[in-house]
C-alpha cells in the first residue's frame, strides 16, 4: 500500500511553514544543516523552535538575516521575507534586497549542494516556477528576469530545504489541498499589489492548482508557497480511505481566526482502496483503470539529420520519458519532416524540454496534459524448453494477459540460433501451463 503525503493549506501555504511541517512530520534536522552548509552561503542563521498557535502545538522555522552596514554605514536589518509576504509575516514592507539574482545565478548556487540530483533538481523546478510566473508578471523573457525577495537568502534556504527534506522523508506522491487565500492588498517592492499577487495567480493558473477565497485579509498563498504545491503535487486528490500514519503542522506568524499553520499529514491508502487484488499468478495486482496525469511535447523538425533525431530518442528515453515516436509530416512549402512526439509525467518535463531545445533544431514545443488509462503489470520469468524467459503479466477485469519480453527472447535467439516466432510462441504456452 503506498503512502501519500497531503498538504492541507486551509491557511494558505508559504515556503518557511512548509518547512517546519516537513520538519514536525520528522524530517531529519541535521541532515538538513548539513545540506544547507554545503551551499557556502553567508548572513543568516537558522531557527528551529516551538510555536503555540490556537492552542495548537507547531514547529517554527525561520532564517534570520544579520545586521549588516550598506556602502553610506547605515544599518539595515533583514527580516525574513519572500515574494511579497514571506510566511505569512506583517514585515515584508520592510524588507531591503541588495542582492539581485537571476534563475541561473540561483541555479548556480544549487549546483553547490551536497545533495543527489533529486533534491537540485526539485529545488531548481521549484525556482523555475517562480521566474516563469514573474517573467509573466513582468513581460519580460525568463533570463531578464532578477529577483529580489525571491533572490534573496532567505527564500533560497526555504525552497532548497523543502527539496532536502521531502527526500529525506522518501515520499514520491503527493497531494494538494484547494490553497485557501486572503483578499485585499499587499506592499512589495513594485508598489502596492492585489491579492493574490500576479506571480502566485499566475502559478495557480498555469499549474491547474485549486484557489479558495476566504474573508481574511491579506495574503496567506506566497508565490513560493504555490510553487512548492505545483512542484511536489503528483496527485489530483485521495482516494476515499487513507490510514493516517502521522502530522506535522509548521507555524505560520500571522494572525487569523483560524490557527495559522500548515498542517501535513502522512497517509496510506487502505487496501480495498488499492488496485484490485488477484491471485492469478502468485497473487499478481490486478489491474484496473488507473487515470494516471502525463504530459504531451510535440516539436516538428525539418531540419535535423537521422542520427541527430535518434540521439534525441535516446537521451529523452534516458531521461525518463515514457515513450517518444516520430510522424512524418509535411510543413510549410512542402517541406518533408517529422513531428517528435513525447510523452511524460510533470516531474520531468522540464529536464525533457532542455533536452529537446539543446538536442535538436526546434525552437519552439508544444505542450498538453493528457490523461492515460493504465493496466499494472508485473514482470515472471516462465522456463521453456528453451531457456528461461521474461514475461510480462498484466491484468484487465479478472482477465490476464502475457507478453513475452522482447530482449529476453532476442538473447535466447542470439545465443541458441532459434528463430524468434518459435520462442515467443512457447514462453506463452509456458505461462498459461504454469
Amino acid at each position: 500500500m503506498g503512502k501519500i503525503l497531503y498538504l492541507e493549506c486551509n491557511s494558505g501555504i508559504s515556503g518557511d511553514m512548509t518547512v517546519g511541517a516537513l520538519l514536525d512530520l520528522g524530517a531529519d534536522q541535521e541532515t538538513l544543516k548539513r545540506a544547507l552548509d554545503s551551499m557556502g552561503l553567508e548572513g543568516y542563521h537558522l531557527h528551529f523552535g516551538r510555536k503555540e498557535i490556537c492552542g495548537l502545538d507547531a514547529f517554527d522555522f525561520d532564517v534570520h538575516l544579520e545586521e549588516h552596514k550598506d556602502k553610506h554605514g547605515e544599518n539595515h536589518v533583514h527580516s525574513h521575507g519572500e515574494v511579497h509576504d514571506h510566511g505569512h509575516t506583517d514585515a515584508h514592507h520592510h524588507i531591503h534586497s541588495h542582492i539581485h539574482r537571476n534563475l541561473y545565478d540561483v541555479y548556480e548556487i544549487i549546483d553547490r549542494l551536497d545533495s543527489n540530483d533529486h533534491v537540485k533538481d526539485l529545488a531548481k523546478r521549484m525556482f523555475s516556477i517562480v521566474a516563469e510566473a514573474e517573467a509573466k508578471a513582468h513581460g519580460l523573457p525568463i533570463d531578464q528576469v532578477h529577483f529580489h525577495e525571491v533572490g534573496a537568502i532567505d527564500s533560497i534556504i526555504d525552497i532548497v530545504s523543502v527539496a532536502v527534506c521531502v527526500d529525506n522523508l522518501g515520499i514520491e506522491e503527493v497531494a494538494v489541498s484547494p490553497l485557501c487565500e486572503g483578499h485585499g492588498h499587499v506592499h512589495c517592492q513594485h508598489g502596492i499589489l492585489p491579492v493574490p499577487v500576479p506571480a502566485t495567480a499566475n502559478i495557480v493558473s498555469s499549474h491547474g492548482l485549486e484557489l479558495r477565497f476566504t474573508d481574511n485579509e491579506g495574503e496567506m498563498v506566497t508565490p513560493t508557497g504555490a510553487a512548492i504545491a505545483a512542484a511536489l503535487r503528483t496527485k489530483k486528490g485521495l482516494p476515499s480511505g487513507c490510514r493516517l500514519l502521522k502530522i506535522g503542522m509548521g507555524a505560520g506568524n500571522k494572525t487569523f481566526r483560524q490557527a495559522n499553520v500548515l498542517r501535513i499529514m502522512l497517509l496510506e491508502e487502505m487496501e480495498e482502496e488499492n488496485e484490485a487484488k488477484t491471485t492469478i499468478k502468485g497473487s499478481l495486482e490486478e489491474a484496473v483503470n488507473i487515470n494516471r496525469q502525463m504530459w504531451v511535447l510535440e516539436a516538428n523538425l525539418d531540419d535535423s539529420t537521422g542520427e541527430m533525431l535518434g540521439f534525441a530518442m535516446e537521451a529523452l528515453l534516458e531521461a525518463g520519458a515514457a515513450d517518444v515516436w516520430y510522424s512524418p509530416i509535411f510543413m510549410k512549402k512542402n517541406r518533408p519532416a517529422y513531428q517528435l512526439s513525447v510523452l511524460c509525467k510533470e516531474d520531468v518535463r522540464e529536464r525533457l524540454e532542455d533536452i529537446l531545445f539543446v538536442h535538436t533544431t526546434t525552437i519552439g514545443i508544444r505542450r498538453y496534459p493528457a490523461e492515460r488509462t493504465v493496466l499494472e503489470r508485473q514482470i515472471q520469468q516462465v522456463e521453456t524448453k528453451y531457456g528461461v524467459v521474461d514475461v510480462k503479466v498484466c491484468c484487465y477485469k479478472n482477465k490476464a494477459f502475457c507478453y513475452p519480453e522482447y530482449e529476453s527472447i532476442r538473447k535466447i535467439c542470439r545465443d541458441k540460433g532459434i528463430d524468434f516466432q518459435s520462442v515467443y510462441e512457447e514462453a506463452k504456452r509456458a505461462w498459461i501451463k504454469d
